[in-house]
């Protein structure tokens, strides 16, 4: 299963309806919510969309401290939705131990009272609970055979993955891929990073038991999965609650955060997770992933890096890039791996397009020919359709990569061919 993360912490904020649209456009059938969201909640009825709800870790102190609290957070984000709205779980916290230690303590009681709301109204074994961590309380992460839990933290851990055992649940862990590749000051390679083919030479390997690992995203995994099975909990389930790849920044300290690599960490991530490839440990073994994330949160706190993992525009709602999904199936298929385009963007004054339009068809040397006087695309003769044409000209040859799809806020992606505004200039509708 691959899902995808949603936020709210952004300056425009795409309607519930718009949300839901682009997930079935988009065949995504499951999306984890980092809190409720009532009218989300039911626009997702009748989708068949599985959706996580969050727990902020703001609320762990009232629902871990009081029973009808719990209750009252089930009476108010879940009853109401069901059984129109798919909710298959609900993650208490966001890596708590790591994050705010100081609320680790109530973690454990917020599950349990929370799992007694659900036991009540007979939804326990319907609804999963879980919470995420941070790949930061796993110590000696490489090789992952050595890996294992921050030994200060056991006694809270060791209750916690008893209970997600006992109710047959799962631990969702948070694979910050970028964040890692970054700490390692170049230690671990880009291409490691971004599941790159790897020379045997640059491919690492764990000397006690001689798995062979061509990406950090596996060893991070097998880590986890090593740390588990020297605490005996090896058939504890892992599910990947966040990871993803950045796709631009405005500090010189980012240069990776682009969108190619964005691509190329998205593209071949979700060809593993569909394809059930699996870790060198565990080879062929489904682990269910979320993607960092459906919309990039520019409000969102933490560091610049962190509001830049989008995978689609919030105010467009187009793809921020395009993603290579070959074998993939249905899922991002429409927006993504079909076509897009560079138009002139609505509301643009002339003047300003007609500059964009010729440095595009002279020093940007686009192929402007059948814009022309007496050529195919010249009528109608505008500068908002003759810019169009020249803008996806440009845009085309320079590979369709979205930071040549600018001209200074003149121009927008859009997945019609520009060719339908040449035809009429009162088309336009992006």
């Amino acid at each position: 299963m691959v899902g995808f993360n949603y936020g709210t912490q952004m300056s425009v904020v795409p309607t519930s309806w718009q949300v839901v649209n682009l997930l079935k456009t988009q065949h995504i059938t499951s999306i984890r919510l980092y809190e409720a969201n009532d009218e989300l909640m039911h626009a997702l009825a009748g989708t068949g969309v599985e959706v996580s709800i969050g727990v902020p870790n703001t609320q762990l102190l009232s629902v871990g401290q009081s029973n009808s609290s719990a209750r009252n957070w089930v009476n108010r984000n879940v009853i109401p939705f069901l059984p129109k709205t798919n909710i298959t779980s609900i993650v208490v916290g966001e890596e708590v131990f790591t994050a705010m230690p100081n609320a680790a303590l109530v973690l454990l009681p917020a599950l349990n009272n929370l799992y007694s709301a659900l036991e009540a109204i007979k939804l326990h074994k319907q609804i999963k609970l879980s919470t995420t961590i941070s790949p930061a309380v796993i110590l000696d992460s490489f090789p992952p055979s050595q890996a294992f839990f921050n030994k200060s933290l056991n006694g809270l851990m060791l209750p916690l993955f008893n209970f997600l055992m006992q109710t047959g649940s799962y631990l969702m862990l948070n694979v910050d891929t970028y964040s890692i590749y970054k700490i390692s000051s170049n230690v671990i390679s880009l291409d490691y990073a971004l599941f790159k083919p790897l020379s045997s030479a640059e491919e690492a390997v764990d000397t006690n038991t001689l798995l062979t690992y061509t990406n950090l995203f596996d060893a991070v995994l097998d880590s986890a999965f090593y740390a588990l099975h020297r605490l005996n909990f090896s058939k504890l389930l892992l599910v990947v609650s966040a990871t993803g790849w950045p796709s631009h920044s405005s500090s010189p300290d980012d240069p990776e955060a682009t969108t190619d690599n964005a691509s190329t960490y998205n593209s071949n991530l979700i060809a593993r997770i569909v394809n059930n490839t699996g870790t060198p440990k565990h080879p062929r073994m489904p682990i269910d992933t979320f993607i960092q994330e459906l919309f990039s949160e520019d409000l969102r706190a933490g560091s610049a890096i962190s509001r830049q993992y989008g995978l689609f525009n919030a105010t467009t709602l187009l793809p921020n890039y395009l993603l290579h999904l070959a074998g993939s199936g249905q899922l991002l298929s429409n927006d993504t791996t079909n076509h897009l385009y560079c138009v002139a963007k609505p509301g643009i004054d002339d003047d300003m397009l007609q500059v964009a339009l010729d440095w595009a068809c002279g020093i940007g040397k686009a192929n402007c020919s059948a814009i022309q006087p007496g050529m195919l695309c010249y009528e109608p003769d505008t500068v908002a359709n003759h810019a169009s044409y020249a803008f996806d000209a440009y845009y085309q040859a320079n590979g369709g990569n979205s930071d040549s799809c600018t001209f200074e806020g003149a121009a927008i992606l859009t997945t019609t061919n520009p060719s339908k505004f040449l035809l009429n200039s009162h088309s336009m509708a992006i």
